[in-house]
């Protein structure tokens, strides 16, 4: 017998959707299923300043399929020149979300990143003056920190320090993936969220590095061990406010990602809402889901939930998805999580 769940209309809080022959591939996938979704800034060159975030905006406008209702909530990209009178004015605007904080070097086109964070300061402590979240790349980039490290050594040495500098800036860990994360999240008080990407509710370094090199599985911040995984599950599951949907899903071409030094980022747009089903069914929390993809995200970011809905059902058969999204910038593989879904989205 079929099983249905009907949720509100979910938000991406972190998502890439790249620019040019890229966007007018993989934008669909997430426009299918998502209302709204926080915009990652590092193009190249990044999305600096208010007016290139509003260009950046008006080019996904232009490449939404005809009758799609998604809204992008554009981001700005701090760099150490960033002037914080045209990020006040790019959130007075209503343009602007968000700044994202990207150590140098942490990530896909992340060069340009600040390393020193005294030296934006002034934009930090504008943001906590006007209430705009600064979302964080929660890892430390020197050679001397493993990088299965990097994310809770960042809390000890960076985050937690600049919250203790300005308590009233208001922060999202992006893409936690630790023990470490999920604890600190859970005790941070109402100025931080956390968002869980679906893959790092499937993975960890095992499926990355068993039985061979799995490039589709690597993604950064990098999968970390079961115990990191088990507790993502348990604080996604939760319905804690401050958890909520950050997909993160980043395309590459198959060649950039199928070679000898690829690109970090699992593609999950088209799959994430029946693997989260399934996730959620595992853990027995599906009337959590709805907290975690649809309601959560909103009230950190003061908006109203979205006033559309969206139909899971659950088929006896497992469901299928394309194994890729052919684009004119050439073909991105889709997240295989490796084992059957039975959950499909339905309308």
């Amino acid at each position: 017998m079929t099983q249905t769940l009907t949720l509100i209309r979910p938000d991406d809080w972190h998502l890439h959707l790249r620019d040019g022959a890229m966007l007018q591939g993989v934008l669909p996938e997430s426009a299918r299923h998502f209302a709204r979704a926080i915009i990652m800034p590092n193009l190249v060159p990044p999305v600096v300043t208010g007016a290139q975030a509003s260009a950046y905006r008006d080019r996904i406008l232009a490449a939404l399929p005809e009758g799609a209702a998604f809204q992008p909530l554009m981001t700005l990209y701090l760099t150490e020149s960033t002037d914080a009178g045209d990020v006040a004015a790019a959130h007075a605007s209503g343009l602007v979300k968000a700044v994202k904080l990207y150590p140098a070097g942490a990530t896909t086109n992340s060069h340009g990143g600040v390393h020193n964070i005294d030296k934006v300061m002034p934009v930090l402590e504008k943001m906590a003056q006007i209430g705009l979240p600064l979302c964080v790349h929660g890892e430390v980039t020197t050679h001397d920190v493993d990088i299965f490290d990097r994310e809770a050594v960042f809390i000890d040495t960076v985050l937690d320090p600049l919250r203790r500098r300005l308590p009233d800036l208001r922060v999202v860990m992006e893409h936690i993936t630790t023990e470490e994360g999920v604890a600190y999240a859970r005790e941070g008080g109402p100025n931080l969220g956390a968002t869980i990407t679906t893959h790092h509710l499937i993975l960890n370094r095992n499926h990355l590095l068993v039985g061979g090199i799995r490039p589709h599985y690597y993604c950064l911040p990098v999968a970390k061990r079961e115990k990191h995984r088990l507790a993502l599950r348990a604080a996604a599951t939760s319905g804690l406010g401050r958890f909520f949907l950050g997909t993160d899903s980043a395309p590459h071409v198959d060649a950039a990602k199928e070679t000898g030094c690829g690109c970090a980022g699992c593609f999950t747009a088209t799959n994430t809402m029946p693997l989260l089903a399934h996730v959620f069914e595992e853990e027995g929390a599906l009337d959590r889901l709805e907290a975690f993809t649809s309601r959560n995200g909103p009230a950190f970011y003061g908006l109203p939930v979205n006033d559309t809905s969206l139909r899971l059902a659950r088929h006896d058969a497992p469901q299928t998805w394309p194994e890729k999204i052919y684009t004119e910038a050439g073909p991105v593989t889709v997240f295989n999580p490796g084992f059957p879904v039975h959950w499909a989205v339905e309308a």
